[in-house]
Order: structure tokens, then C-alpha cells, then sequence
């Protein structure tokens, strides 16, 4: 009995399987944001957000760090969804928000504000007043990972928690925009999973690609496009102009049925 009881017990949260566990769970985002600021299922990147915490940038020096996974930011009912890669060690890392606080955050909010869906173009803190308009920014890795860069199988162990918000964002989603090639190929197998049909062969990442899926009996219609991520190596060397992500941004706002007034 002792066995069986011990079988059936959730999974803790330094355990592979806590996300999919608590996140199929979840009936609500509050819900899901309080499950997953507890995960550790990824040693490798648990060891790193603790270790920028613990050694924060001399301009930091006066922060404490939140070092934990960041949760998606924006209204429950947003229409348009946002994204990226994951948080930044001492960006999203430092401040608990996700884009907030670093080089990246500044040009996406900034572009963001521009398009008429944020309340201002700065987001330094998450008490700053910044209010996204019908809008969630999200990432398929919710910690930040050495050098920008996490492993296929963190990819994977954090995975339920981007299938989860999808799915409670509900029927009132209908426009995606994802930066850069790796939130496209992590976020498409979700969409896939979650009800709605892909195209095949599935369709490669790139600037302005606009992928347009169909309702289902599970699902309705949702367009998805993508864009160059507003990394410092795209912005500084103009991959990515603020005039080209405004524009993506201002086209999936109106897909999405955002009343979006560019500024």
C-alpha cells in the first residue's frame, strides 16, 4: 500500500516530470505562475540562475536577484501572444519579469508601445506600471541558460509549461508572434499538440513568415508569424530595425482583432 500511495505522489519540483505534471493540472495562469516560480527540473540551468544571483553586475550590486523561473507577463484573456527564447540572466533573471531589465526587453517593449500595445516604452521593474494591451509575452524556457542557450532536453522538460498557458489563454487567442528560430521550433510542436494542424513539411523560421492555421474541431483559427529576435547582435548590426518588428507587431495586433493605434 505504502508502494502504491508513494507511485502516485507528485513528482517534486527538482524532478523531470514536476512541469508536466502541475501544468496539466493547472485551471487557471495564476495557478500555472505559481507552480512553475517553484520549478528545479533542470539542474544545469537552476545551478546558473543562482549563480548570477549570487554574483550580480556591479550595476545590480544593490538587487537581490530573483533567480528563479520567470512566468509569462500580459492579461489572462490576451488575443496576442509573444514568444522569445528565455529570460536573461541578468534581465528576466534579475528582475522576475519576463523582457524586463535588459537590451532585448528595451527594444521589445519600446516596439511594443510603439505599435499601441503597452501603456509605455520602458519596463525596468515589475512595478514600474508598464501594461501590456491584450497582449502576453511568454518563452518556451522559462530560466535563464548558459550563454543564451538552452539544451534540447531543457527545451523539452519545460515544454508543458508553454502547452499549458496556450491552452488557458483559450479560445480568445488568435495571433502569435515568435522571435527568432528557436521559439519557432519549440512553439510549433506545441501548437501541434494543443489541437491545431501544421502544415507539412512544417514550415521554416524567418522574418515576416506568416503561417496562417485553421480552425478545428478543438481549435480556432490562429495566425502565426515570425520575427528576428531583438537580440543585441540583430538590433546593433540591423538585422532587426524597430521599424521592422513594429510592423509584425502592428500586423498580428490586427489579425488578432487588437485595436492597434501605432504612435
Amino acid at each position: 500500500m505504502e508502494e502504491t500511495e508513494a507511485a502516485q505522489s507528485p513528482p517534486d519540483s527538482g524532478e523531470t516530470g514536476y512541469p508536466a505534471y502541475f501544468a496539466a493540472r493547472c485551471d487557471g495562469l495564476a495557478e500555472l505562475d505559481a507552480h512553475l516560480v517553484r520549478c528545479r527540473a533542470c539542474p544545469r540551468l537552476v545551478g546558473w540562475r543562482e549563480e548570477v544571483g549570487a554574483h550580480p553586475r556591479a550595476a545590480f550590486r544593490d538587487q537581490e536577484y530573483w533567480a528563479r523561473p520567470v512566468p509569462g507577463f500580459g492579461p489572462a484573456d490576451a488575443a496576442l501572444a509573444v514568444v522569445g527564447l528565455a529570460p536573461a540572466a541578468h534581465g528576466g533573471n534579475r528582475t522576475g519579469r519576463m523582457f524586463t531589465g535588459d537590451a532585448s526587453g528595451d527594444f521589445l517593449f519600446a516596439a511594443l508601445h510603439e505599435a499601441g500595445l503597452a501603456s509605455q516604452p520602458t519596463a525596468t521593474h515589475p512595478g514600474d506600471g508598464l501594461e501590456l494591451y491584450g497582449v502576453r509575452v511568454t518563452a518556451p524556457v522559462h530560466c535563464a541558460p548558459p550563454g543564451n542557450t538552452p539544451t534540447p532536453a531543457e527545451r523539452h522538460t519545460c515544454r508543458p509549461w508553454l502547452a499549458a498557458e496556450f491552452g488557458l489563454l483559450g479560445p480568445g487567442l488568435r495571433a502569435v508572434v515568435v522571435l527568432g528560430a528557436f521559439g519557432w521550433q519549440a512553439l510549433l510542436p506545441v501548437l501541434g499538440d494543443a489541437g491545431w494542424e501544421l502544415p507539412r513539411p512544417r514550415p521554416a523560421f524567418g522574418h515576416g513568415v506568416h503561417l496562417a492555421l485553421p480552425a478545428t474541431g478543438r481549435r480556432q483559427p490562429l495566425h502565426v508569424l515570425g520575427s528576428y529576435h531583438p537580440s543585441q547582435r540583430n538590433t546593433f548590426t540591423g538585422r532587426l530595425t524597430s521599424e521592422m518588428l513594429v510592423e509584425v507587431l502592428t500586423r498580428a495586433a490586427a489579425l488578432a482583432g487588437l485595436r492597434s493605434e501605432p504612435r
